[in-house]
């Protein structure tokens, strides 16, 4: 993985142990092998087994454990501190006690899952926990805890709470959740557009198809950095005085989105594959 924030995470069963490696040359950010709910009880401990006898520094990976409360929990924790593991998801993220358990048993980076009401309301004790980097949102759990329709427009309201709280905590902006229809491509990138125009920073993919427009959606479009490129010469050429482009006025804010748009161009033109 590289320094630069993830944009895309992609998922693969851990009890698939033959698409690891072919999961890790897909082009995500990131890669989550999922302990969790990819796989059945019945194989849960082979695939604790088949990930700790592949992982290695060579091809670094996120591992999503299973939950806090699951009879699994205590033997996955062995898998934190192993060399490759460079950060452990945790599912249905609630206390800030069981992320110190995680931190306590060698975890480098982790990143909770929210998908419950009890998380949400908790999310700013969990963002500012130890060895936390950033927030993941699990909108389908999440609805089902509240009871409601899934939509953008119903959890809105909870995506932009997430934004919030990590802005306040000071760690990376949270990502979205999945997108489960994996050849809507349209539906990815419009699901992409959102997330980034809310203030995410990234987005769960479940197939990678899906990791290429992610990663495309989350970069600044060349008519965004040409629009950044003139609003910057346009100011520096004003030499500090009130200057308009394209009918509308440039000032401080606007300088400013326009070098983050340009060096968010910039870190994602240089970002190197994860695996």
């Amino acid at each position: 993985m590289s320094g630069a924030p993830a944009r895309s995470y992609l998922f693969v069963p851990g009890n698939r142990p033959e698409r690891f490696d072919r999961a890790c040359a897909a082009g995500a950010d990131a890669v989550i092998v999922d302990l969790e709910d990819a796989v059945p009880a019945s194989d849960k401990r082979t695939a604790r087994e088949a990930l700790a006898a592949w992982v290695s520094p060579a091809h670094p990976v996120l591992v999503r454990i299973n939950g806090a409360d699951s009879e699994w929990f205590r033997d996955d924790l062995a898998l934190c501190a192993l060399p490759g593991v460079a950060g452990i998801v945790l599912p249905k993220a609630e206390q800030v006690k069981d992320l110190a358990r995680i931190a306590a048993a060698g975890a480098q980076r982790i990143l909770p899952l929210i998908e419950s009401a009890l998380g949400l309301w908790n999310a700013p004790a969990l963002a500012r926990a130890s060895r936390v980097e950033r927030l993941l949102f699990g909108a389908i759990d999440f609805s089902v805890d509240l009871r409601i329709k899934e939509g953008h427009e119903q959890l809105l309201y909870f995506r932009s709470q997430l934004v919030l709280v990590s802005r306040v905590a000071g760690i990376e902006a949270p990502v979205d959740g999945v997108t489960v229809a994996i050849e809507d491509f349209a539906l990815v990138g419009d699901d992409t557009g959102r997330a980034r125009a809310l203030g995410f920073g990234g987005k769960l993919c479940i197939h990678p198809k899906q990791v290429p427009i992610v990663n495309a959606g989350f970069a600044p479009s060349a008519a965004e950095q040409d629009w950044a490129a003139r609003v910057l010469d346009a100011a520096a050429n004003a030499n500090g005085a009130p200057v308009a482009l394209d009918g509308k006025m440039v000032d401080r804010p606007v300088i400013l989105i326009a070098r983050q748009m340009l060096d968010d161009a910039a870190r994602h033109a240089a970002r190197s594959q994860p695996c």
